[in-house]
């Protein structure tokens, strides 16, 4: 098996060698570069070719949102996981809408780190929509109009089995469950979600239960007393 090609950046060297070291005893994965701060990443990545960028939110020249931001907009971008001190964080919350695929605490335990990795490089986010949406509700507060207006206006552009599909991801839902509830295979789900992806121009399932959130999709779940 191809071993996760991982590339850390964080401006503090401590943290840099501790990631290192837990990272290995994971015969799956190689660190393939390490990077300081948010204005090398882009670089790192064209010479490295990593899999996954677990990063650091706050640096001092270039931040890991802004960092983020750049990486998303490339063809064939890495993963993004980001490394934060705080669980409910307004630049957390933004590193998710730029595509990040989730975030971990930095006291996170070891194990529960290198399993992010491994999740996030199969294709799964590293946190719940649950959870998103709590992160959502403590460092954002209520969505402002504009923001609703605009999140219904995209998920318009979706069928009605695709819609139904989105709001199962807002919801948590994993693909079984999801095809068990909406009496469809599991292959059939993956199609639909990779539909929902390409039609809204998002890169991940956490981004699909952000746009639900931020449309009100979950609020009228829970009014039509689903």
């Amino acid at each position: 098996m191809t071993a996760i090609r991982l590339l850390l950046v964080d401006d503090d060297p401590l943290v840099r060698a501790g990631l290192t070291f837990m990272m290995g005893g994971a015969d799956d994965i190689e660190i393939v570069g390490e990077g300081a701060d948010g204005d090398e990443v882009e670089a790192l990545v064209d010479r490295t070719r990593p899999d996954v960028v677990l990063m650091d939110i706050r640096m001092p020249t270039v931040d890991g949102l802004a960092a983020t931001e750049r990486l998303r907009g490339r063809k064939d971008a890495p993963q993004v996981v980001v490394l934060t001190t705080f669980h409910a964080d307004e630049q957390v919350l933004r590193a998710l809408r730029a595509g990040a695929a989730g975030f971990v605490l930095k006291d996170t335990p070891p194990a529960e780190i290198v399993e992010a990795v491994r999740r996030v490089a199969a294709g799964d986010p590293v946190l719940s929509p649950a959870v998103t949406r709590q992160l959502m509700e403590h460092a954002a507060g209520p969505g402002p109009d504009t923001r609703r207006t605009h999140a219904r206006t995209r998920v318009a552009a979706l069928n009605d089995r695709e819609r139904e599909v989105a709001v199962a991801v807002g919801r948590g839902a994993a693909n079984a469950e999801i095809a068990a509830e909406l009496f469809m295979s599991v292959a059939t789900v993956k199609t639909h979600v990779s539909r929902i992806l390409a039609k809204l121009d998002l890169n991940n399932r956490v981004q699909i239960a952000l746009l639900t959130y931020d449309a009100g999709l979950l609020e009228d779940l829970e009014e039509d007393g689903h």
